[in-house]
């Protein structure tokens, strides 16, 4: 177990990262007044105190699950406070987890390429609203009901465009989607495709029709979730669904669609005029995410851990091979949690940053992320029924229902769930700024490497317990 507690000061100049993360040490000036020095300490304490609190709810939801490792870092107002890793990241070989474990984030690897996607619309280079033949003609046009259907960026981004998840049975899915509408009461029904972690939390409740995908797999996920197939490209990918039919009409309903991200890939790709990889490990390199990189097998990746489940028999297992080429944009990035912070402190700059002439810009506009952050209609954010999706992140929107009860705060975030590994960043914005520089708020990231673990409720109450030691500042 490997923890780092930084020791944060206020009031002194911060070096911004990447345009976001400030740097987790700071010296403080020497000989400063005693007030100030208890002050600090009263801070170290607070910080102190939230950590051992949270790294005890870490490790119940490490023995919960059967987690051989989590790794967890949390920063506030842009430095990181604590870093820490819990169990064991290479079982076998008995290597400890730690910060600079290199793990699979699965869908947060789209709000990664959510990032690209912004970056190209602000710079003229992609309409989000145009259709996706413009930039990938290989897509095939689409109609529903024999009706002549429009499938553009902006309904890919936030999974209202009707193309297929990891089920391949069309039928299948339309009638799960009816079962959950004719349950939906209000003005507005929304379905959802459940996302990869929240499916694979599920593994373990076996159904008759799926026994033989259990048997096979371990867990009751379609076949496409093992893809053990290399493809070449981006273009080449789509062959895995652009000649399947629509789940439904584009913009009507909400379908968590990791394919829907690698015909994103495909127009990243053309409108940058660059490969998709290039063009993302470029970004990675301009925000200074030396950790990040596209999961393939081949290559040395130091500090890169294992990916552990379960078999029939509840023995932990190596988890089965599976190459990520097909899936890039949607779940094929490597990380390690130093890095989720960089990348939330990043778009939390952007978010807050505003035109003056004393600071530097973010790495995306202001009014950019916001965009990303604020819910789109007709949709859902399966690890959070408070929330939507919006795009390439879920979002919640703060709120108080009660005098002294159901305050509910504003973040984002997005979970992940991978073959053998899960995965949350979340960003709770500071939303009273007032003169004071960004990035404000907190940034919570959280890996394991095991399949099936929630852990979005966990970074929501990690969050919240820096938020309140936060408040020993004041």
């Amino acid at each position: 177990m490997l923890a780092r507690i930084a020791r944060p000061v206020r009031g002194l100049p911060r070096v911004l990262l990447g345009l976001g993360l400030a740097v987790a040490a700071v010296r403080v000036a020497e000989g400063p007044g005693e007030e100030e020095e208890q002050k600090r300490r009263k801070v170290r304490a607070a910080y102190s105190e939230a950590a051992a609190r949270s790294r005890e709810l870490l490790r119940r939801v490490k023995d919960e699950v059967g987690s051989p490792g989590i790794v967890v870092a949390v920063s506030v107002d842009g430095q990181a406070v604590w870093t820490e890793g819990l169990g064991f990241a290479d079982v076998e070989n008995r290597i400890p987890c730690s910060p600079d474990s290199v793990m699979r984030v699965a869908s947060i690897s789209k709000s990664f390429t959510m990032a690209a996607v912004a970056k190209l619309w602000e710079e003229g280079r992609l309409d989000l609203d145009a259709p996706v033949q413009k930039y990938v003609p290989e897509f095939p046009e689409k109609e529903f009901e024999d009706e002549k259907v429009t499938i553009t960026t902006r309904l890919l981004v936030s999974h209202l465009s009707g193309i297929r998840h990891y089920e391949k049975d069309i039928q299948k899915i339309r009638k799960k989607i009816g079962k959950k509408s004719s349950e939906t009461t209000g003005s507005v029904v929304s379905t959802t495709e459940e996302t990869e972690s929240t499916k694979a939390e599920e593994q373990h409740k076996p159904k008759p029709q799926d026994t033989a995908k259990s048997k096979r797999n371990g867990s009751l996920q379609p076949e496409e979730f093992y893809i053990k197939d290399k493809f070449n490209s981006v273009i080449e990918a789509l062959e895995l669904f652009k000649n399947d039919p629509l789940v439904f009409k584009p913009g009507s309903q909400f379908l968590y669609s990791t394919h829907a991200w690698t015909l994103l890939s495909a127009i990243v790709e053309r409108a940058s005029r660059r490969k998709f990889l290039d063009y993302m490990q470029q970004m990675f390199k301009d925000l200074g995410m030396v950790n990040t990189l596209p999961e393939e097998h081949e290559p040395i990746i130091y500090n890169r851990a294992r990916f552990y489940s379960f078999n029939d028999k509840k023995r932990l297992i190596n988890s089965p091979y599976v190459d990520n080429s097909c899936k890039w944009a949607g779940g094929g990035f490597l990380s390690t949690v130093t890095d989720l912070l960089r990348f939330g402190n990043v778009l939390l700059y952007s978010y807050q940053a505003k035109e003056m002439s004393t600071m530097l810009p973010g790495y995306l506009k202001p009014d950019t992320v916001s965009m990303m952050w604020r819910q789109v209609p007709n949709t859902e954010m399966s690890w959070d029924r408070d929330g939507k999706y919006g795009m390439g992140w879920g979002t919640v929107e703060g709120k108080q229902d009660y005098g002294q009860c159901k305050c509910q705060k504003h973040y984002v975030s997005h979970t992940g769930g991978a073959v053998g590994a899960s995965s949350v960043l979340l960003v709770l914005p500071e939303e009273d700024q007032q003169t004071v520089s960004p990035p404000r708020g907190i940034v919570v990231a959280i890996i394991a490497n095991m399949q099936g673990t929630g852990l979005n409720s966990a970074a929501l109450k990690i969050a919240l317990e820096f938020q309140k030691a936060k408040s020993a500042e004041s």
